[in-house]
């Protein structure tokens, strides 16, 4: 009996033994399994996305800021609306909601809407920047008529009607200037005037007439400013077809490049003081941002034979083949785009993410080299809109400094206006791009063909 009691025992446990081996998984080798085929755990999605993800994610923003910049105002003291536009009273203000209706960052928000607008084919989009806009016009003729009669004193379209700044000019300009050419409103004529009169005849300039600021230090130039000035003179002499608006943008471009562009790196320092030497260099990621989107604009409304176009174009060509290999492998550029240490940001790789999308789409760059470079982007600027349809990671508002602290520690925050118009524009050219390439995975990597092309040819 002691005999048997002993074999079963030796007999279940070599059975659960058998069992145990069996289920458990086989070892990965080199003769057992094809190992190019293994799945890589990327930190966001890969591959091309399809157009109804990126639609989503186009609503989900419009659908956030639509709710967040009502188009109302009210009266600052009793806090009641006022809808008889007739009836406005000098204490008239926008209804506040968690963006201003009036600043650069909210002008490249209704330049990215329109755009949605054209490549979605969905109207909304077009229509949030039509509306503000025409609101924006009539309170400003509203209190121009007011100061004129001797209203003085700060009033909500300050800025629109006393610029004082390039921040104040630039980007509204432009955005108002292709929201008068989608509507052909009137009303919005006078005030694109008073912008492009700033920046062409009251804005600081070095002799050679380069557009410099007395802030942080006398003379200085800022990076920021090539899109807080040429995309207003790019879309200026397109509406009017004065060469000399398209003239004074080239040379911004080109002498703001003799300053501050690093040849070997491919990338642009932040900013530049005319009596400074040696330039401490940060390559701040949104102010190159900023320059490529500067170019991307003026190649846009430049007439294709315009003498100082190859230029540009070669400037630009330039700057996206330094960005392109400083873009992470999660598909982010860093904050300090040659430092790994510092953090992710948003606004800068949605920046990026248009305007090569944009060259792509345009045939100013090759698809093959940098169609890739795009999609995986976009991967990444999609991951930073939240539920409620709010783009998180984007560094807040920011100056010049000498020192990487200042640059490593500027805080985000989903109320940063700077991410918003940037992931519009993406998304939208996204939805561009995606329409114009074959566009697969072909050996487990993204790959861009001409479309027709059967590209299983080349697997």
């Amino acid at each position: 009996m002691k005999k048997n009691l002993e074999f079963s025992v030796i007999l279940i446990f070599a059975l659960s033994f058998s069992l145990v081996a069996q289920s458990a998984p086989q070892k990965v080798t080199d003769t057992n399994t094809p190992l190019h085929a293994l799945q890589p755990d990327y930190p966001v999605p890969y591959g091309p996305a399809k157009a109804e993800d990126i639609k989503a994610i186009l609503d989900r923003v419009y659908t956030y800021l639509d709710s967040s910049t009502p188009v109302k105002v009210i009266d600052g003291k009793s806090k009641a609306e006022i809808t008889d536009m007739t009836k406005l009273t000098t204490d008239a203000v926008f209804d506040p909601g968690v963006f201003r209706l009036i600043s650069y960052e909210w002008g490249v928000t209704y330049g990215g809407m329109l755009l949605a607008g054209e490549a979605s084919g969905d109207d909304k989009f077009t229509e949030y920047t039509l509306k503000r806009m025409g609101l924006i016009a009539g309170v400003a003729g509203y209190f121009r008529d007011k100061t004129q009669a001797g209203l003085s004193g700060n009033n909500p379209v300050r800025s629109v009607l006393d610029p004082r700044a390039l921040d104040d000019a630039g980007s509204m300009c432009a955005a108002m200037i292709k929201s008068f050419e989608t509507d052909n409103n009137l009303r919005v004529r006078p005030y694109i005037d008073k912008y492009i009169n700033y920046i062409s005849k009251k804005q600081l300039r070095l002799t050679d007439g380069t557009l410099a600021r007395n802030r942080p230090q006398p003379n200085t130039l800022w990076l920021d400013d090539l899109y807080m000035s040429v995309p207003a003179l790019a879309q200026m002499g397109k509406l009017t077809g004065s060469n000399d608006y398209f003239e004074d943008a080239c040379r911004q471009v080109i002498q703001f490049s003799q300053r501050m562009f690093n040849k070997e790196k491919g990338v642009y320092m932040h900013g530049w003081v005319e009596d400074m030497e040696p330039h401490p260099e940060f390559y701040w990621a949104r102010c190159n941002g900023w320059a490529l989107l500067a170019m991307t604009e003026l190649l846009d409304a430049m007439p294709s034979g315009y003498p100082l176009k190859k230029d540009i174009l070669e400037q630009y060509r330039a700057h996206v083949k330094g960005l392109s290999s400083y873009q992470s492998g999660s598909g982010f550029w860093h904050q300090l785009m040659d430092r790994s240490d510092t953090y992710l940001e948003t606004s800068a790789t949605a920046i990026f993410t248009y305007c090569i999308a944009h060259g792509v789409n345009m045939g100013w760059i090759d698809a093959k080299a940098y169609g890739p470079v795009a999609v995986l982007g976009w991967n990444a600027v999609q991951t930073k809109v939240n539920n409620l349809g709010q783009v998180e990671g984007t560094c807040v508002g920011t100056g010049m400094a000498f020192d990487p602290a200042f640059y490593y520690h500027r805080p985000v925050n989903v109320a940063a206006a700077h991410g918003y118009g940037p992931v519009i524009m993406a998304g939208a050219e996204m939805l561009k791009l995606i329409k114009h390439y074959e566009i697969v995975i072909n050996d487990s990597a993204v790959m861009f063909y001409k479309l027709g092309t059967d590209w299983r040819n080349y697997r």
